[in-house]
């Protein structure tokens, strides 16, 4: 079992950064693919960016690739998204998720485990 809670959000003006973290408990942690997803007011979840249990891949969304940045230290059990260059279209709850499976180098699928969120809003 692994328990899941983020951190980091706010609120930020267009054009700035951010930084998510996500602390993990459970033994199992650099075991797991990880990964955040966000869901926007009326949306759907959208995958964000992951990375592999090792930390040697990492796959983006087209929509963040290059202003985003994943990653990961196991010895603390945390995974982190840097958000630089934001706007408005950013603006959503962010989870962060492990166990997540890469279907192509732009998409992976969720895996069982969900943290509850934190909300990033980008004022324009």
């Amino acid at each position: 079992q692994v328990q899941l809670v983020e951190s980091g959000g706010g609120l930020v003006q267009a054009g700035g950064s951010l930084r998510l973290s996500c602390a993990a408990s459970g033994r199992a942690f650099s075991t797991y693919n990880m990964a955040w997803f966000r869901q926007a007011p009326g949306k759907e979840r959208e995958f964000v960016a992951g990375i592999s249990w090792s930390g040697g891949s990492t796959y983006y969304a087209d929509s963040v690739k290059g202003r985003f940045t994943i990653s990961r230290d196991n010895a603390k059990s945390t995974v982190y998204l840097q958000m630089n260059s934001l706007d408005s279209e950013d603006t959503a709850v962010y989870y962060c998720n492990a166990g997540a499976v890469a279907i192509t180098t732009v998409k992976m699928i969720g895996g069982r485990y969900w943290g509850q969120g934190t909300q990033v809003t980008v004022s324009s």
